[in-house]
């Protein structure tokens, strides 16, 4: 199957929620465990046992386990493994963006089958170009993977870029999401090239409906909501996989808690589905 139709089954399964597995220093202290490789891995195989078997997704950021260097990259790999054993896809926020063979190698690091980092999507950055990606979209796509290109993220330093114009008269993100949409046309039942929305970038004047799932970050403690998600998507809100990681991370360390808060938030955006 492809990344877009397995996404889609599991969606359909487990509700429209993504559960980022991010290892903060302050969430590490806040749960008690020591701030080295050991806490690390209490934490991430904890968060992975409380909220993978209850959510179609799970989002490890690479730079949380990148910092503890070969160490941090074991338990990565474990997360990896045990997500999946879990019934829960990997998407894996590294948002890689470079050029030639060097993006080829990101793409063999993180969607090639045989690497012990495979995993079934990535986030990726398109400001290198759009055609620099080629290589990552040919891997993801021969490899039955999804990528997800950042596209309006909701940092407040993005809207520089992201929102610049271009030759056109367009938009750089417009841009960016009117390219997905042509990779995707015709895809059934969703395609597997997606774009990262912010869930709180308030009213964007673009076309979202690019066939592809939507990643929307920045819900519960960054300020998203259900009601922000509908205003920002509009009748593409079906495909929205908004993505939650502090929130429910601060439920932990109680596996138990972790679990109620996982049902508890895809239940609040049930219906956007």
């Amino acid at each position: 199957m492809t990344f877009g139709a397995r996404l889609v089954e599991s969606m359909q399964r487990r509700g429209p929620l993504c559960a980022g597995i991010d290892p903060h220093p302050g969430l590490i202290r806040d749960w008690g465990l020591s701030p080295d490789a050991g806490g690390l891995e209490k934490f991430a195989l904890t968060a992975v046992e409380g909220l993978a078997p209850h959510v179609p997704v799970v989002k490890p950021q690479s730079a949380f386990y990148e910092r503890f260097g070969s160490a941090g990259i074991a338990v990565l790999e474990r997360v990896i493994v045990e997500a999946r054993a879990a019934g829960a896809l990997v998407l894996l926020d590294v948002k890689r963006g470079d050029i030639g063979s060097t993006s080829q190698a990101y793409a063999d690091a993180y969607l090639d089958p045989s690497s012990p980092l495979a995993c079934d999507a990535i986030t990726a950055t398109p400001y290198l170009g759009f055609g620099s990606l080629d290589p990552m979209i040919e891997s993801a796509l021969a490899h039955g993977a999804g990528l997800f290109v950042l596209a309006l993220t909701s940092n407040p330093e993005g809207a520089s870029v992201q929102r610049a114009r271009t030759a056109e008269g367009g938009t750089v993100a417009g841009s960016v999401l009117a390219q997905l949409r042509t990779l995707n046309a015709g895809v059934t039942p969703l395609g597997s090239l997606g774009a990262v929305v912010g869930a709180t970038v308030g009213e964007t004047g673009e076309d979202l409906a690019i066939n592809g799932p939507l990643l929307a970050p920045g819900i519960g403690a960054q300020g998203g909501t259900p009601e922000t998600v509908r205003r920002v998507f509009g009748e593409q809100a079906r495909h929205v996989l908004p993505s939650s990681s502090r929130e429910l991370l601060a439920a932990g360390p109680s596996v138990t808690a972790l679990a109620a808060a996982a049902r508890r938030t895809t239940e609040a955006y049930a219906e956007l589905r």
